[in-house]
């Protein structure tokens, strides 16, 4: 019995069809599903970055009465009662693990440059071990709208993480609403094993609550807006972009509510903060699945 030659190669063709398809297939699904890891290794990567410069914003926006001038937003209690949980009312120099330098010292007198210096390692009560310097120029008492603060890093750790580049914060407040916008600029975190973030965002800060008690910040509460862009040492290159206001209490170290997107080529993973309770836990969400994000 002779095969039919048509019907030979239609076999062939089909068979070859079928494996190109689900070699295809196979593929799409192996690059979907290394997008979604590199979508969370990213996510982690940008929380990381996150967490480092908002503690710089912390520390140079509270400087207050050690300074002898109220330069920050949040100056009554000031770096101090942020590092080493003083009272709000008076300071413990004793247990001071830190040292700030303001040049010129006369009052009034701008710009004005602030060190905080941490020496050779400095244990806050958040548990972190900081060293080296943060070094912040002001234009002027940061309340006063126009006023800017840049912020730049020697030697400056935390923890085993190396900390470089620019941050900035302008005042652009309104007689009806304090507005803060931020920057990180060529911001780089590095780690003593060499894995590495570069980090850039621009951001709006305004502040919801608090308004009327400017030299009490427990009750100050933030709405953060805006965007940016990072990459790290695993080759992983995102933007990230605020969808829903990021809320951050002075009283809480994390965000505590807010949805986050990261980007990574054509994935997005969603970063959702939670609904106000302070805690440092979010979810992420990529391709529908939901994983828990611990945060730093």
């Amino acid at each position: 019995m002779k095969t039919n030659p048509l019907i030979l190669k239609s076999t062939w063709a089909l068979l070859l069809f079928s494996a190109l398809f689900f070699t295809a297939c196979k593929k799409d699904r192996t690059a979907a599903k290394e997008e979604e890891v590199a979508t969370i290794e990213s996510t982690i990567s940008n929380s990381e970055a996150e967490a480092v410069y908002e503690d710089v914003f912390d520390n140079t926006m509270g400087i207050g009465a050690e300074t002898g001038e109220d330069l920050g937003i949040t100056g009554g209690v000031g770096i101090y009662g942020r590092m080493e949980a003083g009272s709000y009312t008076g300071r413990l120099d004793t247990v001071r693990c830190f040292t700030i330098t303001v040049t010129p010292q006369q009052q009034g007198v701008f710009p004005k440059t602030v060190t905080i210096n941490f020496g050779n390692g400095c244990l806050g009560r958040d548990g972190k071990f900081r060293k080296g310097k943060i070094i912040t120029v002001f234009t002027g008492p940061m309340r006063a709208s126009g006023s800017k603060a840049t912020t730049t890093f020697e030697g400056y750790k935390v923890d085993s993480v190396s900390v470089a580049g620019t941050h900035e914060v302008t005042n652009n407040s309104t007689s009806n609403n304090k507005i803060f916008t931020t920057k990180v600029i060529e911001g780089k975190l590095t780690w003593n094993s060499g894995r590495w973030i570069k980090w850039s965002s621009i951001r709006t800060v305004a502040q919801l609550e608090g308004n009327g008690t400017p030299y009490w910040p427990v009750d100050d509460v933030f709405a953060i807006t805006g965007g940016g862009r990072g990459e790290n040492s695993a080759g992983n290159s995102w933007a990230h972009e605020v969808l829903e206001p990021l809320i951050k209490k002075f009283t809480c170290r994390w965000i505590s509510k807010g949805v986050l997107r990261i980007r990574f080529n054509s994935t997005n993973g969603v970063l959702n903060f939670g609904n106000g309770e302070c805690d440092n836990k979010a979810v992420l969400t990529v391709n529908g699945n939901t994983r828990i994000i611990t945060l730093p």
